[in-house]
């Protein structure tokens, strides 16, 4: 590791952008279901929506901190902040916890459609895939 800040080569700033655009789709989704939007509720079935209505508030927490942190992890990696890996960390275990929920207490499979159901397994994925990013990006010295 470096102590120096390396000049991060321009996929870095490519990857970090896609990054926050893609957590920001996710916030979009937290605040629809949060605010209970008219379009979101038109987007799922009476099924699908009274599994939502019934999710414990702990699980709906996790969500804000995956969505919110997410966000911020790709702030602070555009900033060049090494903060971002522990906030990507952060952000990864609360999708876990989150995401862990539907698939396991609440066997959301039984009513998402197969689009949702895979959405619940790549999301841990890209968030995995994200802290690794960061955590690379401090080890050459690009965020610090």
């Amino acid at each position: 590791m470096t102590n120096s800040m390396n000049k991060p080569p321009i996929w870095f700033w490519i990857l970090s952008v896609l990054a926050l655009i893609w957590n920001a789709l996710g916030v979009q989704k937290y605040l629809q279901q949060a605010y209970n939007t008219e379009g979101f509720r038109a987007s799922y079935t009476t099924e699908q929506l009274a599994l939502m209505d019934s999710t414990p508030a702990w699980a709906t927490a996790a969500f804000a901190v995956a969505v919110f942190g997410s966000v911020l992890a790709c702030i602070l990696l555009l900033l060049r902040k090494k903060l971002a890996k522990t906030v990507f960390l952060i952000a990864l275990i609360a999708i876990i916890v989150q995401m862990g929920y539907g698939l396991l207490i609440a066997k959301n499979y039984e009513v998402l459609s197969s689009f949702e159901v895979t959405m619940s397994i790549f999301v841990p994925i890209i968030g995995l895939l994200l802290y690794l990013f960061a955590k690379r990006s401090a080890e050459k010295g690009w965020i610090n």
